[in-house]
């Protein structure tokens, strides 16, 4: 494992992990071709972000899906973080998982578009749109001093360039550890370019 745990959390992990192999032969929580690849692929990119989360901070987690890299930020990180996902079949795998792994976590069953929350200190989401896109659902969900956490592929700085037609943004930019080519992208102080 690439990233340090307790042994603790290592248990709660593992049984996470075993959870979704059970589950993903019903729902398609991952592709079938990379459950051999769960750890490094899902959970240990995930893990990626609980440094670079504050203490305290709460997390909003969007399009959550099996529950990365929100599920596995709450159980390593005992923080609060509210999964937003929009497939009732996953929700209801994501309530079991977190009841199994003792995470402290919400799971909102709407579409990010229609979600009305409690701004959190920190947004992420993992493998879900484009980062212009991810910008305009984070902003309402965003505290004014708090940052997104975006993990990305190998199209990072095409995304960037892209999102800064429309975005006033700050970033900064982390390697991933996981993922050859593939990148952390933190943005805060963000705001839509008017015209």
């Amino acid at each position: 494992m690439t990233v340090e745990v307790s042994r603790e959390t290592q248990e709660k992990l593992e049984r996470f992990a075993s959870l979704l192999t059970q589950w993903n032969a019903r729902i398609n929580l991952v592709s079938p071709r990379d459950l051999v690849h769960l750890w490094s692929r899902h959970i240990e990119d995930s893990l990626q972000l609980a440094s670079l989360v504050p203490q305290n901070a709460r997390i909003t987690d969007l399009g959550s899906g099996g529950g990365f890299p929100g599920l596995i930020l709450a159980i390593a990180t005992g923080l609060p973080v509210t999964l937003v996902e929009s497939d009732q079949r996953k929700c209801a795998f994501l309530r079991e998982a977190a009841r199994e792994c003792g995470a402290t976590v919400q799971v909102v069953a709407k579409r990010i578009e229609t979600v009305s929350l409690e701004p959190a200190d920190v947004v992420t989401a993992r493998a879900l749109a484009p980062l212009e896109r991810l910008l305009g659902w984070a902003r309402p969900l965003l505290k004014p001093e708090g940052f997104c956490l975006f993990l990305k592929g190998a199209k990072a700085s095409d995304e960037l360039t892209e999102a800064q037609r429309d975005w006033h943004l700050s970033t900064e930019i982390f390697n991933s550890r996981t993922a050859e080519g593939g990148a952390i992208i933190k943005v805060c102080d963000f705001q839509r370019v008017t015209r």
